[in-house]
Protein backbone atom coordinates (compact mmCIF):
# COMPACT_ATOMS: atom_id res chain seq x y z
CA UNK A 1 0.00 0.00 0.00
CA UNK A 2 2.85 2.44 -0.43
CA UNK A 3 1.19 4.08 -3.72
CA UNK A 4 -1.90 4.67 -2.22
CA UNK A 5 -0.98 7.89 -1.68
CA UNK A 6 -1.54 9.21 -4.78
CA UNK A 7 -4.95 7.11 -5.71
CA UNK A 8 -6.65 10.21 -6.44
CA UNK A 9 -4.50 11.94 -8.56
CA UNK A 10 -6.36 11.26 -11.80
CA UNK A 11 -9.19 13.67 -10.91
CA UNK A 12 -8.91 16.03 -12.46
CA UNK A 13 -11.41 18.20 -10.98
CA UNK A 14 -10.85 17.67 -7.14
CA UNK A 15 -10.20 21.25 -5.85
CA UNK A 16 -7.17 20.78 -4.45
CA UNK A 17 -5.25 19.89 -7.39
CA UNK A 18 -6.12 23.32 -8.88
CA UNK A 19 -4.30 26.41 -7.94
CA UNK A 20 -5.50 28.97 -5.58
CA UNK A 21 -6.23 31.65 -7.94
CA UNK A 22 -8.07 28.87 -10.26
CA UNK A 23 -10.28 27.78 -7.30
CA UNK A 24 -11.32 31.04 -5.85
CA UNK A 25 -12.20 31.77 -9.65
CA UNK A 26 -14.01 29.17 -10.24
CA UNK A 27 -15.55 29.15 -6.56
CA UNK A 28 -16.86 32.46 -7.73
CA UNK A 29 -18.07 31.52 -11.09
CA UNK A 30 -20.24 28.57 -9.52
CA UNK A 31 -21.99 29.61 -6.50
CA UNK A 32 -24.39 31.15 -7.53
CA UNK A 33 -24.90 27.85 -9.80
CA UNK A 34 -24.72 25.45 -6.16
CA UNK A 35 -27.46 27.51 -5.11
CA UNK A 36 -30.08 27.37 -7.45
CA UNK A 37 -29.45 23.81 -8.98
CA UNK A 38 -28.51 21.77 -5.58
CA UNK A 39 -30.29 23.10 -2.90
CA UNK A 40 -33.77 23.13 -3.56
CA UNK A 41 -34.00 19.20 -4.30
CA UNK A 42 -37.54 19.18 -2.41
CA UNK A 43 -38.82 15.57 -3.87
CA UNK A 44 -36.54 11.96 -4.14
CA UNK A 45 -38.17 11.74 -7.50
CA UNK A 46 -36.53 14.83 -8.86
CA UNK A 47 -33.20 14.36 -9.24
CA UNK A 48 -31.84 12.47 -12.44
CA UNK A 49 -28.42 11.38 -12.83
CA UNK A 50 -26.88 10.59 -15.89
CA UNK A 51 -24.12 8.50 -14.56
CA UNK A 52 -22.63 8.80 -18.32
CA UNK A 53 -19.38 9.41 -16.43
CA UNK A 54 -17.88 9.10 -12.97
CA UNK A 55 -17.37 12.90 -12.51
CA UNK A 56 -20.04 13.37 -14.40
CA UNK A 57 -22.09 16.74 -12.68
CA UNK A 58 -25.67 15.96 -11.38
CA UNK A 59 -28.23 18.05 -13.49
CA UNK A 60 -30.87 18.88 -11.25
CA UNK A 61 -35.10 19.77 -11.66
CA UNK A 62 -35.60 23.28 -10.08
CA UNK A 63 -38.55 22.97 -8.38
CA UNK A 64 -41.28 25.43 -8.90
CA UNK A 65 -42.26 28.51 -6.53
CA UNK A 66 -45.18 27.06 -5.65
CA UNK A 67 -43.92 23.42 -4.78
CA UNK A 68 -40.54 25.26 -2.68
CA UNK A 69 -43.05 27.85 -1.31
CA UNK A 70 -45.45 24.91 -0.21
CA UNK A 71 -42.47 22.50 1.55
CA UNK A 72 -41.22 25.26 3.15
CA UNK A 73 -44.15 26.54 4.83
CA UNK A 74 -45.34 22.93 5.92
CA UNK A 75 -41.82 23.01 7.50
CA UNK A 76 -41.90 26.74 9.32
CA UNK A 77 -45.30 25.52 10.89
CA UNK A 78 -43.54 21.97 12.04
CA UNK A 79 -41.06 24.18 13.26
CA UNK A 80 -43.27 26.73 15.09
CA UNK A 81 -45.90 23.34 16.51
CA UNK A 82 -42.97 21.84 17.90
CA UNK A 83 -41.01 24.29 18.95
CA UNK A 84 -37.72 23.65 17.53
CA UNK A 85 -34.62 24.70 18.91
CA UNK A 86 -32.25 23.06 16.28
CA UNK A 87 -32.13 21.22 13.28
CA UNK A 88 -29.72 18.27 12.68
CA UNK A 89 -28.09 18.16 9.05
CA UNK A 90 -27.09 14.59 8.50
CA UNK A 91 -25.03 12.80 6.00
CA UNK A 92 -23.84 9.41 5.86
CA UNK A 93 -20.11 8.62 5.74
CA UNK A 94 -18.75 5.89 4.33
CA UNK A 95 -19.17 3.34 7.69
CA UNK A 96 -22.85 4.21 6.94
CA UNK A 97 -22.95 6.57 10.58
CA UNK A 98 -24.59 9.67 10.66
CA UNK A 99 -22.20 12.72 11.25
CA UNK A 100 -23.83 15.74 11.03
CA UNK A 101 -24.13 19.48 12.37
CA UNK A 102 -26.79 20.91 14.29
CA UNK A 103 -27.90 25.02 13.22
CA UNK A 104 -30.28 26.64 15.38
CA UNK A 105 -33.73 26.75 13.97
CA UNK A 106 -33.83 30.58 13.47
CA UNK A 107 -30.77 29.61 10.37
CA UNK A 108 -32.88 26.80 8.75
CA UNK A 109 -34.24 29.05 5.91
CA UNK A 110 -30.63 30.81 5.32
CA UNK A 111 -28.93 27.01 5.28
CA UNK A 112 -31.28 25.80 3.43
CA UNK A 113 -30.21 28.53 0.68
CA UNK A 114 -26.52 28.02 1.14
CA UNK A 115 -25.86 24.97 2.59
CA UNK A 116 -24.13 23.49 5.74
CA UNK A 117 -20.17 23.57 5.23
CA UNK A 118 -18.21 20.13 6.88
CA UNK A 119 -14.99 19.09 6.72
CA UNK A 120 -14.23 16.67 4.37
CA UNK A 121 -12.51 14.24 6.44
CA UNK A 122 -15.58 14.05 8.81
CA UNK A 123 -17.31 11.75 5.46
CA UNK A 124 -14.03 10.21 4.62
CA UNK A 125 -11.97 9.26 7.42
CA UNK A 126 -12.79 7.00 10.23
CA UNK A 127 -13.03 9.10 14.03
CA UNK A 128 -9.60 9.96 15.23
CA UNK A 129 -7.80 9.48 12.69
CA UNK A 130 -3.50 9.32 12.83
CA UNK A 131 -1.58 11.07 11.20
CA UNK A 132 -0.23 7.94 9.36
CA UNK A 133 -3.96 7.11 8.12
CA UNK A 134 -4.25 10.87 6.50
CA UNK A 135 -0.60 10.36 4.86
CA UNK A 136 -1.33 6.80 3.81
CA UNK A 137 -4.93 7.83 2.01
CA UNK A 138 -4.40 10.93 0.34
CA UNK A 139 -4.11 14.37 2.70
CA UNK A 140 -4.92 16.88 0.46
CA UNK A 141 -8.67 15.51 -0.07
CA UNK A 142 -9.23 15.78 3.47
CA UNK A 143 -8.21 19.45 4.16
CA UNK A 144 -11.40 21.23 1.99
CA UNK A 145 -15.00 21.56 2.83
CA UNK A 146 -17.73 19.86 1.29
CA UNK A 147 -21.14 21.14 1.59
CA UNK A 148 -24.31 19.51 3.14
CA UNK A 149 -27.14 20.05 0.34
CA UNK A 150 -30.86 19.18 2.47
CA UNK A 151 -33.14 17.27 0.79
CA UNK A 152 -36.36 18.86 2.50
CA UNK A 153 -38.64 15.66 1.42
CA UNK A 154 -36.21 14.35 4.34
CA UNK A 155 -37.47 16.97 6.82
CA UNK A 156 -38.46 15.20 10.02
CA UNK A 157 -39.11 15.73 13.76
CA UNK A 158 -37.00 13.53 16.01
CA UNK A 159 -39.20 12.41 19.00
CA UNK A 160 -36.16 11.39 20.61
CA UNK A 161 -34.06 14.33 20.85
CA UNK A 162 -35.66 17.32 22.82
CA UNK A 163 -37.23 20.25 20.38
CA UNK A 164 -35.26 18.52 17.72
CA UNK A 165 -35.22 18.11 13.46
CA UNK A 166 -33.27 16.32 11.05
CA UNK A 167 -32.88 16.52 7.46
CA UNK A 168 -31.05 13.98 5.19
CA UNK A 169 -28.17 15.88 2.94
CA UNK A 170 -26.66 14.99 -0.40
CA UNK A 171 -22.73 16.49 -0.06
CA UNK A 172 -21.34 18.69 -2.78
CA UNK A 173 -17.91 20.25 -3.40
CA UNK A 174 -17.81 23.95 -2.60
CA UNK A 175 -17.57 24.10 -6.51
CA UNK A 176 -20.54 21.90 -7.08
CA UNK A 177 -19.69 18.76 -8.07
CA UNK A 178 -21.24 15.95 -5.99
CA UNK A 179 -18.92 14.08 -3.85
CA UNK A 180 -18.00 10.74 -6.09
CA UNK A 181 -17.53 9.04 -2.34
CA UNK A 182 -21.16 9.65 -1.31
CA UNK A 183 -22.75 6.49 -0.56
CA UNK A 184 -25.70 8.93 -0.93
CA UNK A 185 -25.46 9.82 -3.84
CA UNK A 186 -24.19 6.43 -5.28
CA UNK A 187 -27.38 4.83 -4.56
CA UNK A 188 -29.56 7.68 -5.93
CA UNK A 189 -27.30 7.30 -9.55
CA UNK A 190 -27.98 4.05 -9.43
CA UNK A 191 -31.43 3.98 -8.91
CA UNK A 192 -31.84 6.32 -11.77
CA UNK A 193 -29.80 3.98 -14.18
CA UNK A 194 -32.71 1.62 -12.73
CA UNK A 195 -35.62 4.23 -13.73
CA UNK A 196 -34.14 4.88 -17.47
CA UNK A 197 -34.35 1.25 -17.78
CA UNK A 198 -38.13 1.04 -17.44
CA UNK A 199 -38.09 -0.37 -13.95
CA UNK A 200 -38.37 0.67 -10.01
CA UNK A 201 -37.30 -1.08 -7.13
CA UNK A 202 -38.87 -1.88 -3.81
CA UNK A 203 -36.79 -2.82 -0.75
CA UNK A 204 -36.97 -2.81 2.54
CA UNK A 205 -33.80 -3.69 5.33
CA UNK A 206 -34.13 -6.25 7.86
CA UNK A 207 -31.99 -5.65 10.47
CA UNK A 208 -30.60 -7.83 14.03
CA UNK A 209 -29.15 -5.27 16.57
CA UNK A 210 -27.99 -6.37 20.25
CA UNK A 211 -28.62 -4.26 23.89
CA UNK A 212 -25.94 -3.94 25.80
CA UNK A 213 -26.47 -2.78 29.31
CA UNK A 214 -24.21 0.11 29.83
CA UNK A 215 -20.74 -1.15 30.56
CA UNK A 216 -19.38 -1.08 33.93
CA UNK A 217 -15.79 -0.73 34.81
CA UNK A 218 -14.75 -3.75 37.07
CA UNK A 219 -10.52 -3.29 37.99
CA UNK A 220 -9.56 -1.21 35.24
CA UNK A 221 -11.60 -3.41 32.52
CA UNK A 222 -14.83 -2.62 30.51
CA UNK A 223 -17.79 -5.15 30.56
CA UNK A 224 -20.86 -5.12 29.09
CA UNK A 225 -23.20 -7.53 29.49
CA UNK A 226 -26.06 -8.50 27.16
CA UNK A 227 -29.85 -7.11 28.05
CA UNK A 228 -32.14 -9.68 28.42
CA UNK A 229 -32.96 -12.68 26.12
CA UNK A 230 -36.44 -11.93 25.96
CA UNK A 231 -36.11 -8.04 25.44
CA UNK A 232 -39.54 -6.72 23.75
CA UNK A 233 -41.00 -8.57 27.14
CA UNK A 234 -38.92 -6.94 29.75
CA UNK A 235 -38.39 -3.89 28.53
CA UNK A 236 -41.68 -2.87 26.37
CA UNK A 237 -41.46 0.86 26.90
CA UNK A 238 -38.32 0.82 25.04
CA UNK A 239 -39.25 -1.25 21.98
CA UNK A 240 -42.26 1.42 22.02
CA UNK A 241 -40.53 4.61 21.88
CA UNK A 242 -38.29 3.14 19.28
CA UNK A 243 -40.78 1.56 17.00
CA UNK A 244 -42.99 5.00 17.39
CA UNK A 245 -40.56 7.33 17.21
CA UNK A 246 -39.18 5.17 13.64
CA UNK A 247 -42.67 6.10 12.34
CA UNK A 248 -43.10 9.66 13.51
CA UNK A 249 -39.86 9.77 11.41
CA UNK A 250 -41.43 8.17 8.42
CA UNK A 251 -39.45 4.69 8.75
CA UNK A 252 -42.85 2.35 9.04
CA UNK A 253 -41.90 -0.48 11.10
CA UNK A 254 -43.51 -3.65 9.89
CA UNK A 255 -42.84 -5.92 12.83
CA UNK A 256 -39.78 -6.47 15.84
CA UNK A 257 -38.86 -9.56 17.68
CA UNK A 258 -36.29 -10.87 19.56
CA UNK A 259 -33.82 -12.99 17.93
CA UNK A 260 -31.33 -15.91 18.79
CA UNK A 261 -29.13 -14.41 21.18
CA UNK A 262 -29.25 -12.83 23.94
CA UNK A 263 -29.74 -8.94 24.20
CA UNK A 264 -30.28 -9.99 20.64
CA UNK A 265 -33.07 -8.10 18.41
CA UNK A 266 -34.77 -8.12 14.74
CA UNK A 267 -36.42 -5.31 13.06
CA UNK A 268 -37.97 -5.20 9.77
CA UNK A 269 -39.29 -2.12 7.75
CA UNK A 270 -42.14 -2.14 5.77
CA UNK A 271 -41.15 -2.09 1.88
CA UNK A 272 -40.58 1.07 -0.14
CA UNK A 273 -39.73 2.62 -3.72
CA UNK A 274 -36.34 4.32 -4.60
CA UNK A 275 -34.05 5.24 -1.85
CA UNK A 276 -36.50 5.66 1.42
CA UNK A 277 -35.57 2.04 2.37
CA UNK A 278 -32.16 3.27 2.59
CA UNK A 279 -32.76 6.39 4.41
CA UNK A 280 -34.66 4.54 6.56
CA UNK A 281 -31.88 1.92 7.55
CA UNK A 282 -29.98 5.01 8.41
CA UNK A 283 -32.46 6.64 10.37
CA UNK A 284 -32.70 2.88 12.36
CA UNK A 285 -29.02 3.25 13.01
CA UNK A 286 -28.84 6.80 15.02
CA UNK A 287 -32.15 6.34 16.38
CA UNK A 288 -31.81 2.82 17.97
CA UNK A 289 -28.60 4.25 19.92
CA UNK A 290 -30.33 7.45 21.17
CA UNK A 291 -33.76 5.73 22.45
CA UNK A 292 -31.11 2.77 23.77
CA UNK A 293 -29.17 5.35 25.54
CA UNK A 294 -32.53 7.07 27.26
CA UNK A 295 -33.08 3.57 28.86
CA UNK A 296 -29.35 2.89 30.14
CA UNK A 297 -29.04 0.20 27.19
CA UNK A 298 -26.17 0.74 24.20
CA UNK A 299 -27.51 -0.09 20.84
CA UNK A 300 -24.83 -1.82 18.80
CA UNK A 301 -24.60 -3.28 15.48
CA UNK A 302 -21.22 -4.35 15.55
CA UNK A 303 -20.08 -7.87 15.33
CA UNK A 304 -18.23 -9.64 18.38
CA UNK A 305 -16.82 -12.81 18.41
CA UNK A 306 -20.17 -15.61 18.71
CA UNK A 307 -22.29 -12.70 17.92
CA UNK A 308 -23.85 -12.15 14.15
CA UNK A 309 -25.76 -9.36 13.43
CA UNK A 310 -27.21 -9.41 9.93
CA UNK A 311 -28.36 -6.67 7.62
CA UNK A 312 -30.40 -8.35 4.97
CA UNK A 313 -31.91 -6.59 2.05
CA UNK A 314 -35.25 -7.92 0.61
CA UNK A 315 -36.13 -6.04 -2.73
CA UNK A 316 -37.91 -7.36 -5.91
CA UNK A 317 -37.89 -5.20 -9.18
CA UNK A 318 -41.49 -3.51 -10.40
CA UNK A 319 -42.56 -1.79 -13.55
CA UNK A 320 -40.75 1.61 -13.72
CA UNK A 321 -44.89 2.57 -12.52
CA UNK A 322 -44.70 0.97 -9.70
CA UNK A 323 -47.72 -1.12 -10.69
CA UNK A 324 -46.50 -4.32 -11.39
CA UNK A 325 -44.36 -6.91 -9.83
CA UNK A 326 -41.65 -8.14 -12.70
CA UNK A 327 -40.37 -11.09 -10.57
CA UNK A 328 -43.46 -12.95 -10.26
CA UNK A 329 -45.94 -13.83 -12.73
CA UNK A 330 -50.00 -12.19 -12.97
CA UNK A 331 -50.71 -14.35 -10.43
CA UNK A 332 -48.80 -12.56 -7.79
CA UNK A 333 -47.11 -15.41 -6.55
CA UNK A 334 -44.94 -18.81 -8.12
CA UNK A 335 -41.22 -18.94 -9.07
CA UNK A 336 -39.32 -16.22 -10.57
CA UNK A 337 -39.48 -14.57 -13.92
CA UNK A 338 -37.34 -14.84 -16.79
CA UNK A 339 -36.74 -11.39 -15.69
CA UNK A 340 -35.98 -12.46 -11.85
CA UNK A 341 -34.25 -15.01 -13.02
CA UNK A 342 -31.36 -12.71 -14.72
CA UNK A 343 -31.63 -10.25 -11.93
CA UNK A 344 -30.67 -13.17 -9.86
CA UNK A 345 -28.27 -14.27 -12.11
CA UNK A 346 -26.38 -10.65 -11.91
CA UNK A 347 -26.43 -11.15 -8.14
CA UNK A 348 -24.62 -14.55 -8.63
CA UNK A 349 -22.41 -13.42 -10.78
CA UNK A 350 -20.71 -10.52 -8.83
CA UNK A 351 -21.04 -11.89 -5.14
CA UNK A 352 -17.67 -12.07 -4.54
CA UNK A 353 -17.41 -8.22 -4.95
CA UNK A 354 -20.81 -7.39 -3.55
CA UNK A 355 -19.32 -9.16 -0.69
CA UNK A 356 -16.95 -6.45 0.31
CA UNK A 357 -19.38 -3.83 0.44
CA UNK A 358 -21.74 -5.54 2.47
CA UNK A 359 -19.36 -7.20 5.09
CA UNK A 360 -16.86 -5.14 5.38
CA UNK A 361 -14.78 -5.69 8.64
CA UNK A 362 -12.97 -8.97 9.36
CA UNK A 363 -15.45 -10.21 12.01
CA UNK A 364 -18.59 -9.65 9.76
CA UNK A 365 -16.87 -11.63 7.16
CA UNK A 366 -16.77 -14.62 9.89
CA UNK A 367 -20.66 -15.15 9.03
CA UNK A 368 -20.14 -16.95 5.74
CA UNK A 369 -18.66 -19.69 7.07
CA UNK A 370 -21.21 -20.47 9.27
CA UNK A 371 -18.57 -20.61 12.32
CA UNK A 372 -17.03 -23.43 10.60
CA UNK A 373 -13.44 -24.51 12.25
CA UNK A 374 -12.26 -25.76 8.34
CA UNK A 375 -9.87 -23.88 7.39
CA UNK A 376 -11.50 -22.71 3.63
CA UNK A 377 -10.38 -19.78 1.70
CA UNK A 378 -13.97 -19.55 0.33
CA UNK A 379 -17.77 -20.86 0.32
CA UNK A 380 -20.01 -21.15 -2.53
CA UNK A 381 -22.40 -18.38 -3.39
CA UNK A 382 -25.97 -19.96 -2.63
CA UNK A 383 -29.28 -19.56 -3.62
CA UNK A 384 -32.69 -21.20 -2.98
CA UNK A 385 -36.90 -20.58 -2.49
CA UNK A 386 -38.13 -19.94 0.99
CA UNK A 387 -34.43 -21.19 2.33
CA UNK A 388 -32.86 -18.74 5.05
CA UNK A 389 -29.65 -20.19 4.88
CA UNK A 390 -28.98 -18.92 1.47
CA UNK A 391 -27.34 -15.70 0.45
CA UNK A 392 -29.96 -15.03 -2.00
CA UNK A 393 -33.26 -16.69 -0.71
CA UNK A 394 -36.20 -15.79 -3.09
CA UNK A 395 -39.18 -16.02 -1.04
CA UNK A 396 -42.85 -16.64 -2.83
CA UNK A 397 -45.68 -15.09 0.07
CA UNK A 398 -46.29 -12.36 1.21
CA UNK A 399 -48.66 -9.98 -0.53
CA UNK A 400 -46.46 -8.09 -2.10
CA UNK A 401 -45.61 -11.07 -4.61
CA UNK A 402 -42.32 -13.02 -5.11
CA UNK A 403 -39.33 -10.57 -4.25
CA UNK A 404 -35.65 -11.44 -3.30
CA UNK A 405 -33.56 -11.55 0.12
CA UNK A 406 -29.89 -10.69 -0.54
CA UNK A 407 -28.73 -11.73 2.66
CA UNK A 408 -24.83 -11.23 2.22
CA UNK A 409 -25.15 -8.34 4.31
CA UNK A 410 -24.28 -7.48 7.89
CA UNK A 411 -25.50 -4.77 10.17
CA UNK A 412 -22.31 -3.04 10.05
CA UNK A 413 -22.47 -2.55 6.41
CA UNK A 414 -23.60 0.99 4.45
CA UNK A 415 -27.45 0.92 3.42
CA UNK A 416 -26.85 3.19 1.00
CA UNK A 417 -23.40 0.89 -0.74
CA UNK A 418 -25.92 -2.15 -0.41
CA UNK A 419 -28.64 -0.70 -2.53
CA UNK A 420 -26.18 0.52 -4.72
CA UNK A 421 -24.27 -2.31 -5.58
CA UNK A 422 -27.42 -4.33 -5.27
CA UNK A 423 -28.89 -2.57 -8.22
CA UNK A 424 -25.44 -2.17 -10.11
CA UNK A 425 -25.37 -6.42 -10.32
CA UNK A 426 -29.00 -7.29 -11.00
CA UNK A 427 -29.21 -4.32 -14.10
CA UNK A 428 -26.19 -6.08 -15.31
CA UNK A 429 -27.91 -9.33 -14.90
CA UNK A 430 -30.79 -7.61 -16.89
CA UNK A 431 -28.44 -6.48 -19.66
CA UNK A 432 -25.92 -9.61 -19.80
CA UNK A 433 -27.28 -12.47 -19.20
CA UNK A 434 -28.40 -14.49 -22.04
CA UNK A 435 -29.58 -17.54 -20.42
CA UNK A 436 -32.89 -18.91 -20.62
CA UNK A 437 -34.81 -21.73 -18.34
CA UNK A 438 -37.72 -23.75 -18.96
CA UNK A 439 -37.80 -24.04 -15.46
CA UNK A 440 -36.27 -25.10 -12.25
CA UNK A 441 -34.66 -27.57 -13.32
CA UNK A 442 -32.67 -25.82 -14.78
CA UNK A 443 -31.69 -23.40 -12.55
CA UNK A 444 -28.48 -25.34 -11.84
CA UNK A 445 -27.07 -23.27 -14.29
CA UNK A 446 -27.09 -20.25 -12.08
CA UNK A 447 -25.17 -22.31 -9.51
CA UNK A 448 -22.53 -23.13 -11.95
CA UNK A 449 -21.86 -19.55 -12.88
CA UNK A 450 -21.65 -18.20 -9.64
CA UNK A 451 -18.01 -17.56 -7.47
CA UNK A 452 -17.76 -18.32 -4.47
CA UNK A 453 -17.51 -15.84 -1.56
CA UNK A 454 -13.71 -15.46 -0.55
CA UNK A 455 -13.66 -15.38 3.86
CA UNK A 456 -10.95 -13.31 3.97
CA UNK A 457 -11.49 -9.29 3.62
CA UNK A 458 -8.30 -8.99 1.38
CA UNK A 459 -9.26 -11.77 -1.14
CA UNK A 460 -13.01 -9.98 -1.20
CA UNK A 461 -11.17 -6.74 -1.74
CA UNK A 462 -9.38 -7.97 -4.72
CA UNK A 463 -12.69 -9.17 -6.36
CA UNK A 464 -13.64 -5.37 -5.51
CA UNK A 465 -10.89 -4.18 -7.51
CA UNK A 466 -11.40 -6.51 -10.40
CA UNK A 467 -14.96 -6.29 -10.77
CA UNK A 468 -15.36 -4.06 -14.02
CA UNK A 469 -18.86 -3.80 -13.71
CA UNK A 470 -18.84 -2.59 -10.11
CA UNK A 471 -16.12 -0.12 -10.81
CA UNK A 472 -18.10 1.24 -13.52
CA UNK A 473 -21.34 1.88 -11.51
CA UNK A 474 -19.87 2.62 -8.68
CA UNK A 475 -17.31 4.70 -9.99
CA UNK A 476 -13.65 4.67 -10.16
CA UNK A 477 -13.55 7.29 -7.77
CA UNK A 478 -15.16 5.56 -5.01
CA UNK A 479 -13.79 2.09 -5.88
CA UNK A 480 -10.12 3.54 -5.43
CA UNK A 481 -10.65 5.08 -2.26
CA UNK A 482 -12.87 2.35 -0.65
CA UNK A 483 -10.47 -0.30 -1.76
CA UNK A 484 -7.21 1.74 0.19
CA UNK A 485 -9.68 2.71 2.94
CA UNK A 486 -9.91 -1.11 4.01
CA UNK A 487 -5.73 -2.40 3.48
CA UNK A 488 -5.26 0.76 6.12
CA UNK A 489 -7.65 -0.63 7.97
CA UNK A 490 -6.25 -4.20 7.34
CA UNK A 491 -2.81 -2.97 8.05
CA UNK A 492 -4.11 -1.70 11.80
CA UNK A 493 -6.69 -4.10 12.68
CA UNK A 494 -5.42 -3.81 16.36
CA UNK A 495 -6.93 -0.30 16.68
CA UNK A 496 -10.35 -1.51 15.38
CA UNK A 497 -10.26 -3.77 18.91
CA UNK A 498 -9.91 -0.64 20.79
CA UNK A 499 -12.01 1.99 19.12
CA UNK A 500 -14.46 -0.12 19.34
CA UNK A 501 -13.97 -1.15 22.95
CA UNK A 502 -17.13 1.35 23.60
CA UNK A 503 -19.26 -0.10 21.20
CA UNK A 504 -19.78 3.18 20.17
CA UNK A 505 -18.64 3.21 16.33
CA UNK A 506 -18.85 0.53 13.60
CA UNK A 507 -22.97 0.61 14.69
Amino acid sequence: MNDEGDLLKEDAKDEGNETKARRMSKLRKTRKKVTKLHIFSTEIGETDFSNSKDNTRDSMQIPTAPQLSSRMKHIKQEMAKNHLQFVRFEATDLHGVSRSKSIPAHFFQEKVIHGVYMPRGYLELIPNPKDNEVDHIRATCFNSDIVLMPELSTFRVLPWAERTARVICDTFTVTGEPLLTSPRHIAKRQLSQLQDSGFSLLSAFIYDFCIFGVPEIINSKTISLPASALLNNHDQPFIQELVDGLYHTGANVESFSSSTRPGQMEICFLPEFGISSADNAFTLRTGVKEVARKYNYIASFFIETGVCNSGILSHSLWDVDGKKNMFCSSSGMGELTITGKKWLAGLLKHSAALSCLMAPAVSCRKRYSKESKDLKESVPTTWGYNDNSCAFNIKCHGEKGTRIENKLGSATANPYLVLAATVAAGLDGLQSYDGVWAGPDDSTDLHESAPEIPLKLEDALVALDEDQCLRQALGETFIRYFVAMKKYELENEETDAERNKFLEYFI
